[in-house]
């Protein structure tokens, strides 16, 4: 009997990545012209809250909030356009060199890779590509005439997270017990125990005490590296197969400029 496919799912923020993806961008959208200045600020403030602190639930949800206000009237294909022009200067050199090399060897070992993040689709779904991943689960908001409203379609947190993955793996044919699951905050912990093979990175103080009361092992990620210089293995797209594609990863100052004198042209 033929065995069954196997998956290893990662957090992102805090896991693959040394910051939160979506407060990662603020700057970007400011040049883009989508936020005030003010609201780079609050952002830079709560991404140092957030690497301090942790995200527990309250945390979170007060992240939910900001984010939600914060796109609402949005323009869905100007988010999309700023994410793809500025991913590899925003991401690359935020990347753990310890997750890329795990996720080479869940890749290797023939288990699909799986990023699951509360952030918003239209960052981690470039994430993903530009990682390799097979799938992303991803928190979704809601769009009415190329907008966003605010609301959230899907939010990609907590139980939600365990309950997308155990759909996931009915519809791919996973076999949950040997899947493996990775992540830094306690509020993952529904998605690290629908898994036979949990463990924390970088654990918050709540997730390390769970950990340990569970025997989880715990990982340290603390080397974030340009993803360039790493080289995936093949078959699926890389940062650097996209580099020579001809993505050249630019800030949002120049996105900005650029996309001024297009529309002055």
């Amino acid at each position: 009997m033929a065995s069954r496919p196997t998956a290893a799912f990662f957090d992102l923020d805090k896991t693959i990545i040394a910051k939160s993806s979506t407060l990662a961008f603020s700057r970007p959208f400011q040049a883009g012209g989508l936020i005030s200045r003010r609201a780079v600020l609050r952002s830079t403030y709560a991404q140092f809250v957030y690497l301090v602190g942790g995200a527990d639930h309250d945390q979170m949800e007060k992240m939910r909030q900001f984010m939600s206000q914060l796109c609402a009237g949005w323009d869905v294909a100007t988010v999309k356009e700023i994410v793809a022009e500025t991913l590899h200067h925003i991401v690359d050199p935020l990347v753990y060199d310890e997750a890329v090399s795990l996720i080479e060897e869940h890749r290797l070992a023939g288990r699909d890779v799986v990023i699951v993040s509360a952030s918003g689709s239209e960052v981690v779904e470039p994430i993903g590509a530009m990682l390799g991943a097979d799938r992303v689960i991803a928190t979704r908001m809601e769009v009415e005439d190329g907008r966003y409203t605010g609301g959230i379609a899907f939010y990609a947190y907590a139980e939600e997270k365990a309950r997308a993955i155990r759909e996931l793996a009915d519809e791919a044919g996973y076999d949950l017990a040997e899947c493996y699951a990775y992540s830094d905050s306690v509020t993952d912990a529904p998605m690290l125990g629908a898994v036979g093979h949990p463990y924390a990175v970088n654990p918050d103080r709540d997730l390390r005490r769970l950990a340990a009361a569970k025997g989880w092992p715990v990982l340290v990620f603390n080397r974030p590296i340009a993803l360039r210089s790493r080289v995936l293995p093949a078959g699926r797209p890389t940062l650097a197969a996209l580099a020579v594609g001809g993505a050249v990863a630019v800030g949002g100052m120049l996105w900005a400029s650029a996309r001024k004198r297009r529309l002055e042209a």
